[in-house]
């Protein structure tokens, strides 16, 4: 179920009778057809064990399920909307950030403290981002919400990615991260102008970066 780019902060969805989609509560703004809209309890294949996770782990934004016969438009608060189409692997994506998906993917969260040790469990509390993240796996499309687009960086063993974690939207493959700090002399005493903290992305894969730090 690909979604269609409608501009850059709209797309559309088809919905037909045996599928589903899910998406962030109040974000359908328009849509033909016989649909109908539920709130989500589970979210996605994961079931009722990833719903506790997520709720456990503070990732569980408002879903709704949509279902019937017809096709429905998204879009969140003016925000640029970019589309990930999932071949089997999994996509490691901030809980805000996720507009919609195929409801034929599996929805679950990752303790992000288990990739890089200690500074992957202090990440949330030094950047204002979760310790966890939500993950899709399958095969369908995502879709996701951004401040003023958003980039897609390649990561390769031989070239890491350092991403400002405010600016961090997703990322896919085998990749893992850490929190590092770029602290020097400057910094601590108040003169420089460099990020204190970043989130280093190693492997292979692809990171989706926004093009503002502001937060969703």
């Amino acid at each position: 179920m690909p979604f269609t780019r409608i501009n850059s902060k709209m797309v559309e969805a088809p919905i037909t009778p045996g599928s589903r989609v899910f998406s962030q509560r109040g974000a359908m703004l328009a849509y033909r057809g016989e649909v109908t809209f539920t709130p989500s309890i589970t979210g996605g294949q994961g079931g009722a064990m990833a719903m506790i996770g997520r709720r456990l782990a503070n990732e569980a934004t408002p879903l709704m399920t949509v279902e019937g016969h017809g096709s429905v438009m998204f879009g969140h608060g003016g925000h640029h909307i970019h589309t990930v189409d999932l071949a089997g692997e999994i996509l490691y994506v901030e809980a805000d950030r996720l507009l919609a998906f195929d409801g034929s993917l599996r929805q679950g969260t990752m303790f992000m403290g288990s990739q890089g040790g200690v500074m992957g469990v202090i990440r949330g509390q030094a950047t204002g981002q979760g310790l966890f993240t939500t993950t899709l796996q399958g095969k369908g499309s995502v879709a996701v919400m951004a401040h003023g687009g958003v980039i897609e960086l390649p990561i390769t063993p031989q070239r890491p990615v350092h991403v400002d974690p405010q600016a961090y939207v997703a990322h896919r493959g085998e990749v893992r991260n850490k929190l590092t700090t770029a602290l020097g002399w400057r910094e601590m005493v108040g003169r420089g102008s460099g990020e204190g903290f970043q989130l280093e992305l190693s492997g292979q894969g692809t990171v989706y970066v926004q093009a503002s730090e502001e937060k969703l």
